[in-house]
């Protein structure tokens, strides 16, 4: 049954009293879906030191991040740019663009209004001079586009606000150009009526004034060559900024309207575009040693702006509904460091020494590729990839099934316990407390822990599945291991009730309940009687039906720590395993009553909190990484999947 709500009345008010608030004198109303969704995070931050923050606007792949600023730290500018690359993570500068009246440079002005839309920030403010208005899109990886609207027609005036340390500032005619040591520029370019003088180690620019919009073009570049080509980009979008703007708006109509439903509720809607508006801010273009554009797992986390394995096939598999070429790229760009003995490692960045090749990540790319074929059926991706897909999934029959039993481990390239861990993408998770490592035959980079792993053998059925349908479309034999009908029985404890990893020595099962469990049901590879036997477990509220549902281990397990990252915490991909799990056996009811478990208890979820890593379980507080990419794409499919 699907559920449907009433929300055309309270919909329409929202947005009159939104879209009117931000909306410049002397425009019509703005249209399109994204003015639906006012302030959809909150990254109000005017930067003093120049150096924290806790997200950014940023959008079209950019490396460059901008911030509202705060109501009561003022400035009259949008904050940024900000330097969102991993090594260089800086403020260029407080504000690179504040706006003003020439006939009063010592001007206050008090903020009406700030919005942050999906792609796009909004502020207002006024003086006594009159009201000035200013509205930021990305035309492109590397320009912002600045509007600049004043109800006053008075000449405006517009400098810099604290440029960032070490930077020097120099203006070449219609242009300002700001350069770091590292080698990161801002250009700052205007139109040909504009009047730009040099200050110190600053500029001015002088606007006649106008009841028509003037634009600024904000860029960033890498270095020299970059802003030789990219300075003429920004000129000719200055000359002809509607197509600009057009495109920006066409690119998120197009996003919002491939997502949303018709029979959610505004505030689950909400929810949903939250999560895209996440996914589109952590999209970056091809940089140095990433050879495709992708999307970091976080860009407010310095740690996380790279590419990791199965954060990237998360990622691909929700971005195939609405940006489907961007999720072919963010997959291709792994497959770029792809070994000659089939493995993709575990994460990427754009200085290839920093890359991490000690372990991959779970299988789950044949998964993200179904999905895309599924939005597109492009039958030339299924080509293009099934050769490495192949060389991939037989990796791990090669190098990580110990005693050749068909049934795979998680290891290492190195011996290590540690990176074995990082493989299972659960780096301390409660089943791996006395796992020791052991050197398999045949390679001396093969290295596995004495343990075999349930969700790991799970995925590698749900792969060896797709890789047969693939196989199946090209017209080609499938030449894989193929031990997919004996996971559900050799995993499965009928004592307990309950999935397990084993123990390679003696085959006894690792009896600490935990979320490996929800895999086979995610992957259709449990049968139903085993599903049914599990229900006692995972519905327990002492256990696995918490607060906010399906913790990564039973809650009442002496280990379970609410903050310990994999040993109790809520990952809402392992919540979402086991909601679908769920609903692929039927339990529809359970599984949409679990979903808005999920929806109306996490914290901010519905408000302008930023997507979390995870979540505690029992109050669905705000734990790790803010702006958190694959709680984002969950969170779309659990939307998806809401009363269907």
């Amino acid at each position: 049954m699907k559920y449907k709500f009433t929300k055309i009345i309270l919909l329409t008010a929202v947005v009159a009293g939104l879209t009117t608030a931000c909306t410049p004198a002397g425009e019509n109303t703005p249209t399109g879906k994204r003015y639906e969704f006012n302030n959809i995070l909150d990254i109000a931050y005017t930067p003093d030191t120049l150096t924290r923050c806790g997200g950014w606007f940023t959008d079209a792949g950019s490396w460059m991040g901008f911030t509202l600023p705060q109501k009561d730290h003022w400035v009259n500018g949008f904050c940024g740019p900000f330097s969102l690359d991993m090594n260089r993570r800086q403020w260029m500068a407080q504000s690179a663009v504040t706006v003003g009246y020439n006939d009063d440079a010592n001007a206050v002005f008090t903020p009406d209004s700030t919005c942050y839309f999906p792609g796009e920030l909004y502020l207002s403010a006024s003086s006594e001079e009159g009201k000035i208005i200013q509205r930021l899109n990305f035309l492109d990886a590397s320009t912002a586009l600045l509007r600049i609207h004043s109800d006053a027609g008075k000449e405006l005036s517009l400098t810099a606000s604290q440029w960032g340390k070490e930077i020097q500032v120099q203006t070449d005619q219609n242009t300002v150009i700001a350069r770091h040591p590292s080698g990161e520029i801002v250009a700052l370019t205007f139109t040909p009526d504009v009047s730009v003088k040099g200050t110190d180690n600053n500029y001015q620019a002088k606007i006649n004034g106008s009841e028509h919009d003037t634009y600024v073009a904000i860029s960033f570049y890498t270095g020299e060559k970059e802003l030789s080509a990219g300075l003429q980009k920004a000129q000719l979008a200055l000359s002809n900024p509607q197509e600009g703007l057009k495109a920006n708006k066409e690119r998120w109509e197009g996003y919002l309207t491939k997502i949303l439903r018709k029979d959610m509720k505004p505030e689950y809607d909400r929810i949903a575009v939250k999560a895209v508006v996440t996914l589109i801010s952590n999209w970056r273009t091809h940089r140095g040693g990433l050879l495709h554009e992708g999307i970091v797992p976080s860009h407010a986390a310095y740690y996380f702006v790279g590419f990791w394995a199965w954060d990237t096939w998360r990622f691909s598999a929700a971005l195939a509904k609405f940006d489907p070429e961007l999720a072919k790229d963010n997959i291709r760009a792994m497959f770029d460091y792809q070994q000659p003995d089939g493995m993709i490692i575990d994460c990427i960045y754009t200085d290839p020494a920093e890359n991490n090749a000690r372990d991959s990540k779970p299988p789950l790319v044949s998964w993200a590729v179904d999905e895309i074929f599924t939005h597109t059926n492009d039958t030339a991706f299924i080509s293009e990839m099934y050769p490495q897909l192949m060389a991939y999934y037989k990796w791990w029959y090669n190098k990580r099934d110990h005693n050749r039993n068909g049934m795979c481990e998680y290891g290492s390239t190195d011996g290590t316990l540690e990176a074995a861990a990082w493989e299972s993408g659960m780096d301390n998770a409660i089943r791996f407390d006395d796992a020791k490592m052991l050197k398999n035959d045949g390679a001396e980079d093969a290295w596995s822990m004495d343990q075999e792993s349930v969700d790991l053998n799970a995925y590698l059925a749900l792969e060896c599945k797709l890789l047969k349908k693939f196989a199946g479309i090209l017209g080609v034999t499938f030449d894989g291991p193929d031990y997919s009908s004996q996971v559900a029985d050799y995993f499965f404890d009928k004592e307990k009730g309950f999935f397990f990893d084993r123990r390679l020595k003696d085959g006894s099962f690792i009896q600490e309940p935990g979320c490996e469990a929800y895999t086979p049901l995610w992957t259709k590879v449990a049968t139903a009687d085993q599903v049914k036997t599990m229900l006692p477990l995972l519905t327990d509220t002492a256990k696995f039906s918490t607060y906010i549902p399906f913790p990564t281990v039973a809650a009442d397990n002496p280990k379970y720590n609410p903050r310990g990252y994999w040993r109790g915490p809520i990952w809402l991909d392992q919540t979402y395993f086991a909601i679908r799990g769920l609903r692929n056996y039927g339990y529809n009811k359970m599984a949409d009553e679990y979903t808005l478990q999920v929806f109306d208890r996490l914290q901010g979820l519905k408000e302008g909190a930023p997507i979390h890593e995870n979540y505690g379980t029992h109050t669905g507080e705000l734990l790790k990484a803010p702006h958190f990419s694959w709680s984002s794409s969950h969170l779309l499919m659990l939307y998806d999947d809401y009363g269907k």
